[in-house]
């Protein structure tokens, strides 16, 4: 863990960094707003609490707190050992202790990739109370796994199977200062508008931070290696959830939005054409104005 944090706000952003200690871990927190009323934003890989800049105002505006911490292993944020560590029942864990350290009354999850892979284990098993819960194309778990048996979907995840690989998946992903970083970016956006190089270096720098990048491939690691740690099986969820798509995922199919209805009760679904996985990077505007409105 590093006390340099991985962005620098914009000063007139209102946005700052703090260090909160939770569940034997230091996460840097990107923060904004005040009252008890938190949202919580997760982000995925080979993210940064970064990702969330553009929904932070807009968050903070419709009357919240907002906390976007850095997952455990990413940027300035505690990098701990073994790939066991990396496993969904200590992420989960790691969300309900900053919501304890939040001190919140009321908690509204939102979450992006790897972070919304947390956030349905999260919600699934009920750890905290949650008022609203925001998923940005990741899919429900049943959904996940009924899609995974599908060439269509099995033939976009190689890269998980690349990542079980010892050091090799590190040793590529950091060469020629992070190209893959960068690319990873670049080369799935469809409109490329905000990624510029200024902002690519941010995600890149944090990757190759030492013991970074084999923390954020450990959460792949564990994934496969330990998959059994948290029961997800055939739950019923009531919470209000909002599931954003931007329809041009490279990583994963459309059909991955399909059927989710039958476990969450509450659901609500949009999907943007032309939009790639970064939804809430690449499409702000729309973003915002989906949450804006749901959460109105």
């Amino acid at each position: 863990m590093t006390d340099t944090p991985s962005w620098n706000p914009d000063p007139g952003s209102e946005i700052t960094i703090q260090w909160i200690e939770a569940n034997g871990q230091t996460f840097e927190v990107a923060q904004s707003g005040e009252g008890k009323r938190l949202a919580l934003c997760l982000h995925g890989f080979p993210e940064l609490h970064y990702s969330w800049r553009f929904q932070i105002p807009l968050l903070v505006e419709q009357g919240y707190r907002v906390w976007a911490p850095n997952m455990r292993g990413y940027g300035g944020s505690s990098k701990p050992a073994t790939v066991r560590d990396y496993a969904l029942d200590h992420l989960c864990a790691d969300v309900a202790a900053l919501i304890d350290a939040s001190g919140a009354e009321e908690v509204t999850l939102i979450a992006h990739d790897w972070g919304a892979i947390v956030a349905w284990a999260f919600a699934i098993q009920k750890i905290r109370p949650l008022n609203r819960l925001i998923i940005m194309n990741v899919p429900h778990p049943m959904v996940g796994r009924r899609e995974i048996r599908h060439w269509r979907q099995l033939r976009r995840s190689w890269y998980i199977f690349f990542f079980q690989i010892p050091w090799l998946p590190e040793f590529l992903i950091s060469r020629r200062k992070g190209e893959a970083i960068r690319g990873a970016f670049s080369n799935m956006a469809q409109d490329q508008s905000n990624f510029s190089d200024k902002v690519l270096d941010v995600f890149a720098k944090a990757a190759l931070r030492p013991g970074s990048l084999t923390a954020m491939l450990n959460y792949y690691r564990a994934l496969v290696r330990h998959r059994g740690v948290v029961d997800l099986e055939d739950r019923q969820l009531d919470t209000p959830t909002l599931m954003i798509w931007g329809e041009e995922d490279s990583a994963l199919n459309i059909k991955c939005t399909e059927g989710t209805e039958q476990w969450v009760s509450n659901l609500e679904l949009h999907r943007l054409p032309g939009v790639s996985h970064w939804v809430q990077q690449e499409a702000p505007e729309k973003v915002n104005a989906i949450l804006r409105g749901w959460l109105a």
